[in-house]
């Protein structure tokens, strides 16, 4: 068989959609067989309990999506260079294409997977799709990478990212198709135990549903976003991150979209074209400074006396939600619950761990990656480095954000704190109650305990980070 002739695998990771898709368009237009694969892989074993399930979620619903213009998913398990070296024997085919990742770990895997296919006469190349603008693209002016954010936003807020790609209604099918695995073998969703049930009705899967949820989000609340989006008991926000995260929907659909709601004078509109861009710089830093996943990105903090024990009654007491802080409170609640959680209140959570509890960020970080539908490893890693004070472009150690009065601020007739918390109250929220059915029946907690006493209250804490950060150069 010709190499013109040949298939081409298309490997999906992170971008399951048809629309949009640079990967899949070049494919499709190229004439040739097109096998789409997803992978098991080294970098997937990696992923905490609610980010693998969801992925799981969003290669079933796309794998349904394919069989509309004619194609299928093939499942595999294994190391990434193996597996596709196997599938390449099997149909025959000397191409493999996938979408680029910017992860440190996912990195590596594509640099093994490229030499691997290479030495055996496979070729490989990697497309654009995850982001607007490659991180490489993006240069100040003495030709360096960007470290704040509002700098980055003026250069790129006016930059084409070009147009969104059309969805093909047809791939060209191979002459036959390769075994696939059963995912549900897998287990995929093993770790999420009897908490994946309650997670389930909040998640929104696939691209259909990510489409939806744009239009709507654009239709009925971007108009007052710029505020909205800051009242954790409001439905405010556009929910696309659960989205973006899988590539359930382009980023680059987003963009436009968003242009042309300023373009129709909403007035929150360009709000939500600076949250994109915010999503974008976390990459840009990712790939340029890739110790902001693994350590502190600020050297100067590495000597801070940070409380590193995961499993201590601190870090316990804020993963469980039973701080005594309800604001803190409701959000890991929310989480455990939704997979989601409002982004004030992760600003609140983050900063209660690591300022009032002295926890290191990593704890948190770790957290939210077992817990979050949403989890990016970008966002998560910037977010807690923001929130501790150690990051790029970070929040002054010495801004410590007060639970109390930000509950007063934000969820002043403590909506947010009722739906998220039973103790003490005589006819639970039916979420709050959820709660108790998701968590691990081993934390023997109930909905009829006492509520807790502050661990610290939020003068103690404040005064507490404010004397370990005294005399610092931070």
């Amino acid at each position: 068989m010709s190499a013109d002739a040949a298939p081409i695998l298309l490997w999906f990771r992170r971008d399951f959609r048809l629309t949009d898709h640079p990967a899949l368009d070049a494919a499709a237009r190229s004439g040739r067989p097109v096998i789409p694969v997803f992978l098991n892989d080294e970098v997937v074993r990696t992923y905490g309990a609610a980010p693998t399930w969801r992925l799981g979620l969003a290669a079933e619903a796309f794998a349904e999506r394919l069989k509309g213009i004619g194609s299928r998913l093939t499942f595999r398990e294994g190391r990434a260079a193996e597996a596709l070296a196997r599938l390449a024997d099997e149909t025959g085919a000397r191409t493999v294409w996938w979408t680029r990742a910017y992860d440190p770990a996912s990195l590596a895997r594509d640099e093994a997977v490229k030499e691997a296919l290479v030495a055996r006469g496979v070729d490989c190349a990697d497309h654009p799709g995850h982001l607007l603008f490659e991180p490489e693209s993006v240069r100040t002016g003495q030709d360096g990478y960007y470290k704040v954010y509002t700098p980055y936003w003026r250069k790129v807020k006016d930059r084409d990212p070009g147009p969104a790609l059309t969805a093909p209604t047809a791939l060209q099918a191979p002459d036959g198709w390769p075994e696939t695995d059963d995912p549900a073998i897998w287990g995929l969703g093993t770790a999420m135990n009897r908490g994946a049930a309650i997670v389930a009705p909040h998640c929104h899967v696939g691209e259909a549903a990510a489409q939806t949820r744009l239009a709507v989000f654009l239709r009925d609340r971007v108009e007052g976003y710029a505020t909205a989006r800051d009242i954790p008991a409001m439905h405010g926000t556009s929910g696309l991150s659960e989205n973006l995260t899988y590539g359930e929907i382009s980023i680059r659909s987003c963009w436009h979209s968003a242009q042309r709601a300023i373009a129709e004078g909403k007035r929150g509109a360009p709000t939500f074209l600076k949250e994109l861009v915010w999503r974008e710089f976390a990459y840009h830093l990712l790939y340029h400074t890739p110790r902001l996943i693994t350590g502190n990105w600020r050297p100067e903090w590495d000597a801070f006396p940070w409380n590193e024990d995961a499993a201590g009654d601190d870090a316990t007491a804020w993963k469980r939600g039973r701080t005594g802080m309800p604001f803190v409170d409701a959000a890991m609640r929310e989480m455990f619950v939704t997979g989601t959680m409002h982004n004030r209140a992760r600003m609140i959570v983050a900063s209660y761990l690591t300022k009032h509890l002295m926890c290191h960020w990593k704890i948190g970080m770790h957290w939210f990656e077992e817990c979050l539908i949403d989890w990016d490893p970008a966002n998560n890693a910037m977010g807690w480095q923001w929130s501790a004070g150690s990051g790029p472009d970070a929040t002054p150690f010495f801004r410590v954000f007060n639970p109390e009065t930000q509950l007063d601020r934000f969820d002043a007739d403590r909506t947010y704190i009722r739906r998220w918390i039973a103790e003490g109250r005589d006819d639970p929220d039916p979420c709050a109650l959820a709660y108790f059915d998701a968590i691990p029946r081993r934390w023997g907690m109930a909905a009829d305990d006492a509520y807790p006493d502050p661990i610290v209250t939020a003068a103690e804490g404040r005064a507490r980070a404010l004397d370990a950060y005294r005399g610092r150069d931070l």
